[in-house]
């Protein structure tokens, strides 16, 4: 089980993180699934549109996300996850992750950004069957050249 990034992809979901720092950043990872493992064919940065607390929490307009899914659908695509940032944070799920996630099957990606510069990323695969019974578990990220 894992998700794969090319590693131009993957230093764009990572300068995201940077550049709106100290505010959360978020995003949406289109690709395709292959068995257990998720491919990423690119990144979309998203504005997060949270405004009591950006620091902290994300949002992405439900209007760009059904743009977002519609063009993939176009491009052969589908939305097999979503990234956000953890600023001064380490990059595991909080209980607002999980409560808050839920497109089951998809992964969710958390970096770490420590005073702007982006450290760890890691990846969560929400599992289970319905919102009563979901759960994180942690995936493998593979950059670069196996990805193919």
């Amino acid at each position: 089980m894992s998700l794969q990034f090319p590693n131009s992809d993957f230093e764009q979901l990572r300068r995201h993180a940077e550049e709106t720092y100290p505010a959360e950043c978020c995003g949406v990872l289109l690709g395709e699934v292959i068995g257990e493992d998720r491919r990423v064919r690119r990144v979309v940065p998203c504005t997060n549109t949270r405004t009591d607390s950006p620091h902290c929490r994300y949002e992405i307009d439900p209007v760009e996300l059904v743009r977002i899914q519609r063009e993939a659908r176009g491009q052969g695509l589908e939305i097999i996850g979503f990234y956000h940032s953890h600023p001064d944070h380490p990059p595991h799920w909080s209980e607002t992750d999980l409560r808050d996630a839920h497109w089951i099957g998809c992964s969710y990606v958390i970096t770490s950004v420590e005073h702007g510069k982006a450290r760890e990323t890691r990846s969560f695969l929400l599992t289970g069957t319905r919102e009563e019974d979901k759960v994180f578990v942690e995936e493998h990220v593979i950059v670069g050249s196996r990805n193919t």
